[in-house]
């Protein structure tokens, strides 16, 4: 995308209060700069509370403020909606449980959002807040007060912070450039007709907003004054659309669509002012380089797509969207994506580089590593896998040659190429892209069988290699690209852990049995109960171990009974 392209708005504000003290209204608005403009867009709010609240102040500013602040931070992948709501939800609930600790005041306020987004606005409101839309000579409201009236007062029927859940009004509108929002409390309205709105906007929005918000203000407070009306509390807030997108850079993934893919690069090319230093992997996929920048003599990882698929859209969309799906994974132990400092003349991701082996590696330098150093790397993994399932992040790609163990011994997840999100507008389907990828020993069944996946599809991944970790070999016998069918895997035969490995107790075996169930609804609910029973004898699984080899393995048991018995048959005919 263009930079002239992008949403572009101005803004304007003016408001009066009798001292800071008696502020009772909030409001502001954010425009993020870089790739969050198209994946968030720009929000502007307004919130009001109760006049004979103690702490209004505190009331509105914390909405406000808390809004914008995890608006922000929820995951890219996330749709407008489902971002604002989720925030709504959880302030509100924070908030209610406040207010019962303060004498005297509350946290209730009236709350209206407007999130700008591509071709398309997304209006959030409670409570008596009210926000308008001017378009050519047509003046609309666009949203309806919630309110009720009691003892000769107006309160609001719904607000953030009023009840333990909040019911929020949710409307979505497109929008056209020229577009004038108005922002303002109930205060004051009634203080100016629609058509002095119209005429005070048109005559002072053309240059300086904050101008028009300043004329409207004191066009209200002569008008309301001249009635005998209380001006003390009005606050006037316009935002005006001056660019909208293109139609075909709606989508986040589209951000750096334009972009052409960077030709094969050796040691010592130049990228954008990042020198190649070694490559480090080339695919019919991706090209993974080792590259420092110029300007900094930072060391970073730079993973571009192969050349040769220059011409596939889907894909190359797939791979730009693999920046926007992790790069707000926070976790220790998953590669952290690079912001690009400067503008981007081809198409590719920077990402942290990490001094390490990969885990094929270690595992081949350390094939006698303790029982209790392999446990703590599994659930480093199982760690990582976490940081994104909490972002609603499917990884499908876990691999050893995925996997880094840095000097200081710790896990990196360095390979994005699988990930997926579940019922997300902006990706392909979690199994469509495991398809493409492709499958190996590690993949779980569901994959094969076509199932739609869920996060206990890398369970399955994760406890196939810590399997492959404790004893070297692979949990089922069998190839598992010849089984095409659930008949087929229900005739798999699990190989228990402590037969290949003497020293891996039955309790632990058990735990990777279960997680290792052909059958997604058999494994663990968590991953947390999975890493618990790897560190803690299960009594469920000692009891197993207990139990006869008739019973606790059928198959070796009769197996070792057939051959006892041949042999005592070759014997007795020899006699």
């Amino acid at each position: 995308m263009t930079r002239d392209s992008q949403l572009k708005v101005s803004y304007g504000q003016a408001f009066i209060a009798p001292d800071k003290s008696s502020v009772r209204s909030t409001m502001s608005v954010k425009i993020p700069e870089g790739s969050s403009l198209a994946a968030k867009g720009v929000a502007a709010v307004v919130a009001d509370s109760t006049w004979r609240n103690v702490i209004a102040k505190q009331a509105a500013e914390t909405c406000v403020r808390g809004f914008l602040a995890d608006y922000y931070a929820t995951p890219d992948n996330w749709d407008v909606k489902t971002s604002a709501t989720k925030v709504l939800s959880a302030l509100n609930g924070w908030l209610f449980s406040q207010g019962k600790s303060v004498a005297n005041g509350n946290y209730i306020s009236s709350f209206s959002g407007v999130v700008l987004r591509g071709q398309f606005g997304h209006l959030f409101h409670m409570g008596d807040t009210v926000v308008y839309r001017l378009r050519g000579g047509e003046f609309e409201q666009l949203n309806r007060e919630h309110t009720n009236f009691m003892g000769g007062y107006r309160y609001p029927s719904r607000a953030l912070g009023l009840d333990p859940s909040v019911d929020i009004d949710y409307h979505q509108f497109s929008l056209k450039q020229g577009d004038i929002l108005l922002f303002t409390t109930q205060a004051a309205k009634g203080a100016l007709m629609t058509s002095d709105y119209v005429q005070l906007i048109r005559q002072y929005a053309g240059a300086d907003l904050d101008q028009a918000c300043d004329q409207i203000l004191q066009t209200a407070v002569e008008k309301a004054s001249a009635r005998g009306v209380s001006a003390s509390h009005f606050c006037f807030q316009l935002l005006r659309v001056d660019m909208l997108p293109d139609a075909a850079g709606e989508s986040i993934g589209e951000a750096f669509g334009a972009l052409p893919v960077p030709p094969d690069l050796v040691a010592g090319d130049e990228l954008d002012g990042y020198r190649i230093l070694e490559v480090l992997n080339k695919s019919n996929m991706s090209c993974i380089y080792r590259v420092e920048d110029k300007h900094t003599n930072r060391e970073m990882v730079l993973k571009a797509p192969s050349p040769q698929l220059s011409s596939r859209k889907d894909f190359l969309r797939q791979f730009i969207m693999q920046q926007w799906v992790v790069e707000r994974v926070n976790s220790p132990y998953v590669a952290k994506i690079v912001d690009a400092s400067r503008p981007r003349n081809y198409l590719y991701y920077l990402r942290e580089y990490v001094d390490g082996r990969t885990l094929s590696e270690w595992m081949a330098q350390n094939p006698h590593a303790e029982l209790r150093r392999l446990t703590d790397l599994i659930e480093q993994m199982v760690k990582a896998v976490r940081a994104l399932h909490r972002r609603d992040i499917l990884c499908q790609g876990l691999h050893p040659d995925n996997i880094l163990v840095d000097s200081q011994g710790m896990i990196k997840l360095i390979d994005f190429a699988s990930c997926a999100v579940p019922g997300s507008d902006e990706l392909p389907e979690p199994l469509d892209i495991a398809r493409t990828v492709g499958f190996h020993d590690f993949t779980a069944p569901e994959y094969r069988l076509g199932r739609e996946p869920n996060v206990g599809a890398d369970q399955f991944s994760l406890a196939a290699i810590a399997y492959w970790m404790l004893t070297g070999q692979k949990a089922y016998t069998g190839q598992m690209e010849t089984l095409h069918s659930r008949a087929d895997f229900s005739r798999l035969e699990y190989m228990p852990s402590f037969q290949h490995n003497p020293m891996i107790p039955v309790w632990l075996d058990g735990a990777l049995r279960r997680a290792l169930q052909p059958n997604p609804e058999l494994r663990y609910r968590r991953l947390s109960e999975f890493v618990y029973d790897l560190k803690k004898p299960n009594p469920h699984y000692m009891k197993e171990g207990s139990l006869p080899l008739a019973e606790r393995n059928p198959l070796i048991f009769w197996k070792g009974l057939s051959g006892i018995l041949l042999l005592l048959l070759l014997a007795s005919l020899m006699h």
